[in-house]
Order: structure tokens, then C-alpha cells, then sequence
């Protein structure tokens, strides 16, 4: 036993993409149990610069599989022995033609590697639902990997998940976020049945396989204990976050559904899209016996998914992701409307009255009325528009200084305007308080990027 486990130890850990969130959790659980590691990743010194692990016994080759790396630039990598897991993928297609490169094409030119370098096991992260028939491009294109690996000359394991959750994970925060809302419309009233799995266990998996290095092609759903219905899922991480009674779901027709995933889908930052809507109406599910036996237990259950020491973290998160685009939509509108009431709506005579009276008068009133509508319109383009970076470089100090102004100017010439019951100054309090509140979170999104 010594000699074996000292044998494993030995053996270099190879991961392709562990740039993305289960392959970086892989290479993270692979280093701590004192292995060496290669690992890819498109954009190395950022995936290293954020690695959870210890770089030591880690090195990086920049590796884009979109541009279908030959077997040869593999082998230059490739030791015997090596143990190679594949944990590269999109979602979702950036251009026609991304997921045959990304996930067959590329991916095929490693497993030829792979068997041309005397590899002693390969894991194929797929998907659970990846089958040639399937609805989606995304899983049909695993399948084919997946169909791939099983010619080849090669010990390997074909590892299909079902959802996975990982504190991390952008599907876990898209999940918590819509678990949050009291009401909520799903397709089909959320009857779709998932068996999603924790991330933890996945890993526990993945390295339980490559401690056994099973011979020929094995193919394995890794996924939770049981079949449950999407908004029974909902249910129970809504629990967990401490949010109290049931929400209300509100059935909504799978072709409006499939609709407004389509339209998502032109938003490149959106989880969803005509593929992942499809994928979330067809469920998945599978047997979990397999997945239980290589673990030596039962995977974890979704009603014990989130940590109670990370519930109230992640609760606050959740509606942060649904009420910061709301406060920047919020911000918008003021500076648009007042756009609308000053170049229009409220009569002109009054508002030149109003600038007369902070000493501006005859067509500088005019041209400062205008020129300010207009400022403030743009401001409000600006607020929807700008990237993060822009708007806490400009923008919101912009905002802020012009309601200190405007603020300022009024106290002097108008002092009774903070007595008004309608609030026009005291609700300047609240605005600026807001648009710190972005600031600081666009400085600190910023920050992370750096």
C-alpha cells in the first residue's frame, strides 16, 4: 500500500481548462492532494493570478481549443503516464461552429495525443443528455467526443453531469438568484425533472477514477441521489437560504419561454439562450448507483447544497443580482425623465423663472436649460450603456458632482426647497447614496479583473 500510494502521487496531473470553474475546483483538489500538475487554460497568467492552490507544482500552457491545437503541439506536453482530464467547454456558442471545435475537434486532437504519447488515463468531463439524438448542439457535440474517446486505444472514463453546484459556479448563482424571488414564472410551472450534483462530489469522482484507472471506456452519470422537479429544486435551496414560505410559480407557456430565451440569448453575458432553455424543458436525470458505489456513499442532496455558514452571504448576493441592475435602471430613468420634463414637459417660463433666481438669466437661461436637459439625457444613456470600468472612472463621480451642484446652488438661492413636503433636495440623499453604492461595487468589479 505505501508503494502505491506513493506511485499516485507521483503521477502528473494533466487538465485542459482549468481556467473555468470545475476544472480550476479539479486542479485545486489535484494539487492539495500533492500532485503535479499542467494545466490550460486561453488566458494562463490570469487563470494562475486566480488559481485557489498553491502554484509550486503548477505549470501553464495558454491552450484555445476553439483553435484546434494539433496532436503535435500535445506531444511536445504529453509525458507518459500522464493522467489527462478534459474539463474544456462553452455553454454557449460565441460563433457557428465554436462547439465542434471546442468540444470534438479540438478535444479528438488530444485524445490522438494522448494515445501517441503512452497516457495512462483520460476523463472526459461531458454532459449528462449528450447523445447524437440530443435537441442542442452543445450536447451533440459532447456525444461525439464522447464516441471519439471510446475508439481510441485509451483507459479513460467518460464522466456525464447533471446540473452542478458549486458556491462558485455561475449556474449555482443563477439558481440562488432565482430561488430568492417570491414570484417567479417557469415553464410548465417548473415540473422539469434535474438530479443536479455538487460540485464536491463530482470531484470526489473524478478522483476516485483516476486513483482506479479503470481499463477500457467507462461511462458514468455523475449525478445527485434522486429526480426532482426544477421548481422543487428552487424549493429547496429557497429553504436553505433562509428565505421562508414557498414562492409563487407561475406556469408560463415553453414557447414564450423559448421565445425570450432567444431574444436572452443576443446578450452575450446571459446564462440563457434557445440551446440551454431547450436543455432546461428536456431535464435530465439518471440512475445514481454507479455514481454512489465509486463514491463509497451517497452523493449529496440539494437540501444540503448550501453551507448554512455561506447562506446568508449568498442570500444577500442573490438579491444583489437582481436589485443592482434594477437601482442602475432606477438612475437611468431619473436623468431620462428629467431630460423629458425640463426640454417639455414642465412649462418653460417656470423653469426660467427657477434659474433666474440662481442669478441666470435672458439666453444664458436658455442655453443653460437646454444644455443641461441634454447633459442629463446623456447621462442617463451613459448609465445604461457604459461598461463597469467606465462608469466608476466617470460616470458615477460625474453624477455625483452635478447633484452636489445642483444641490448646493439651490440650498443658496432657494433654501425653502429642503422644507418642501414633496422632497425635491432631501430625495437627493438617497440618489447619491445609491450611485455610491454602484461605485464602490464597479471599483471593486474592476479591481478584480486587474
Amino acid at each position: 500500500m505505501p508503494g502505491r500510494q506513493q506511485t499516485q502521487l507521483a503521477v502528473r496531473i494533466v487538465i485542459a481548462g482549468a481556467g473555468g470553474f470545475l476544472g480550476g475546483t479539479l486542479a485545486a483538489e489535484f494539487a492539495r492532494r500533492g500532485h503535479e500538475l499542467l494545466c490550460t487554460a486561453r488566458n494562463p497568467v490570469a487563470a494562475a493570478r486566480g488559481a485557489g492552490w498553491l502554484q509550486a507544482r503548477t505549470r501553464w500552457l495558454a491552450v484555445d481549443f476553439d483553435a484546434i491545437p494539433p496532436p503535435s503541439f500535445w506531444l511536445a506536453h504529453l509525458l507518459p503516464g500522464d493522467v489527462v482530464i478534459n474539463a474544456a467547454g462553452v455553454l454557449r456558442e460565441g460563433r457557428p461552429g465554436a462547439f465542434a471545435a471546442v468540444h470534438l475537434e479540438g478535444p479528438a486532437r488530444l485524445f490522438d495525443a494522448c494515445a501517441a504519447a503512452g497516457v495512462a488515463f483520460v476523463v472526459q468531463i461531458s454532459a449528462l443528455g449528450a447523445t447524437e439524438e440530443a435537441a442542442t448542439g452543445y450536447h451533440r457535440s459532447k456525444a461525439a467526443a464522447d464516441a471519439y474517446l471510446r475508439g481510441l486505444p485509451l483507459a479513460s472514463a467518460i464522466v456525464q453531469p447533471s446540473l452542478v453546484w458549486g458556491d462558485e459556479g455561475a449556474s449555482a448563482r443563477l439558481f440562488a438568484a432565482l430561488a430568492v424571488l417570491p414570484v417567479l414564472a417557469l415553464p410548465g410551472g417548473g415540473r422539469q425533472a434535474v438530479q443536479p450534483v455538487h460540485i464536491e462530489d463530482l470531484v470526489a469522482g473524478v478522483a476516485a477514477l483516476v486513483a482506479q484507472r479503470p481499463s477500457g471506456t467507462r461511462t458514468l452519470a455523475f449525478v445527485g441521489p434522486c429526480a426532482l422537479a426544477f421548481n422543487d429544486y428552487l424549493h429547496e435551496l429557497r429553504s436553505q437560504l433562509g428565505q421562508g414560505r414557498r414562492q409563487l410559480v407561475v406556469p408560463l407557456p415553453e414557447s414564450i419561454f423559448l421565445h425570450m430565451a432567444k431574444l436572452a440569448g443576443h446578450w452575450r453575458q446571459s446564462f440563457l439562450d434557445g440551446d440551454t432553455a431547450r436543455m432546461l424543458l428536456a431535464g435530465n436525470v439518471a440512475a445514481p448507483d454507479e455514481f454512489a458505489a465509486l463514491l463509497g456513499r451517497p452523493p449529496r442532496a440539494p437540501g444540503h447544497f448550501v453551507a448554512p455558514a455561506q447562506a446568508e452571504a449568498m442570500r444577500r448576493a442573490s438579491w444583489l443580482a437582481w436589485m443592482l441592475p434594477a437601482l442602475r435602471l432606477a438612475i437611468a430613468f431619473v436623468w431620462i425623465w428629467t431630460f423629458i420634463v425640463s426640454i417639455g414637459l414642465y412649462p418653460r417660463d417656470q423653469s426660467l423663472d427657477l434659474l433666474a433666481r440662481v442669478g441666470i438669466e435672458g439666453g444664458w437661461a436658455q442655453l443653460a436649460l437646454v444644455g443641461a436637459a441634454f447633459f442629463d439625457l446623456a447621462l442617463g444613456i451613459a448609465t445604461l450603456l457604459v461598461g463597469a470600468r467606465g462608469r466608476a472612472r466617470w460616470l458615477w463621480p460625474s453624477q455625483l458632482a452635478l447633484i452636489a451642484f445642483y444641490t448646493a446652488a439651490i440650498s443658496i438661492a432657494m433654501p425653502e426647497f429642503w422644507l418642501h413636503p414633496f422632497g425635491p433636495l432631501s430625495k437627493n440623499l438617497p440618489m447619491c447614496a445609491a450611485i455610491l453604492l454602484l461605485w464602490a461595487l464597479d471599483s471593486g468589479r474592476g479591481a478584480a479583473r486587474r
